[in-house]
C-alpha cells in the first residue's frame, strides 16, 4: 500500500441510496476515544530512550524489609496483623518476608536490578528457588547459575534436593 494519499474529491460510484464508494487511500487516526479518517498517513512513532525502573522483585524485597522493620517497631503485632492491614493473605506475607532470608550480597544485587521498558529481569518465583536452595553458600551457587543463563518465560523452577 502506498503512503501517498489519493485526492478524494467526489465519489467514484454511487450505490443503493445512501452508500457512497470512494477510491483512494484513507488512514485511520485516533481522536479522543474514537477514530477519524484522514488523507495523510500517520506520523511515525518517536523513538524514545529506554525506560528504567526498579525491578518488581527489588520493590518486593524493599517492602519486605520495611514490613520487618514495622513489626520490630511495634507498628504491627505480628505478620498476621500486617496481612490484615495490607489486605494480603498470611501466606503472601510469609513469601515476602522469606525474601529477607537471601544472602546479604544477593539482596544487594536484587535491590539494584532494573526493569527496562517493562521487561523484568527475574520473576519472584525464580528468586524463591534461590531462597529455598538452603544456606547462603548454596544460595550463592544457585544465584550465579540463575544469573549466568537467560531466563525463559516458560521455564519451570528447579528444586534442589538435599
Amino acid at each position: 500500500m502506498s503512503t501517498e494519499a489519493a485526492t478524494i474529491t467526489e465519489p467514484a460510484e454511487k450505490k443503493d441510496g445512501d452508500t457512497l464508494v470512494f477510491k483512494g487511500h484513507l488512514f485511520r487516526k485516533r481522536r479522543g476515544r474514537g477514530y477519524v479518517f484522514t488523507e495523510k498517513p500517520p506520523e511515525p512513532k518517536p523513538v524514545h530512550d529506554p525506560v528504567h525502573r526498579p525491578a518488581r522483585v527489588a520493590q518486593m524485597l524493599a517492602f519486605a524489609h520495611g514490613l520487618g522493620a514495622a513489626i520490630e517497631r511495634g507498628d504491627f503485632r505480628d505478620q498476621a496483623d500486617a496481612a490484615r492491614h495490607f489486605q494480603l493473605t498470611r501466606a503472601r506475607i510469609t513469601q515476602l518476608m522469606n525474601l529477607t532470608l537471601l544472602a546479604p550480597d544477593i539482596q544487594e544485587q536484587v535491590l539494584f536490578l532494573e526493569a527496562v521498558d517493562g521487561r523484568e529481569p527475574m520473576s519472584e518465583r525464580d528468586l524463591r528457588t534461590v531462597i529455598y536452595a538452603g544456606d547462603w553458600g548454596a544460595q550463592r551457587k544457585q544465584w550465579s547459575d540463575r544469573i549466568s543463563r537467560p531466563i525463559r518465560l516458560a521455564e519451570q523452577p528447579q528444586r534442589v534436593s538435599e
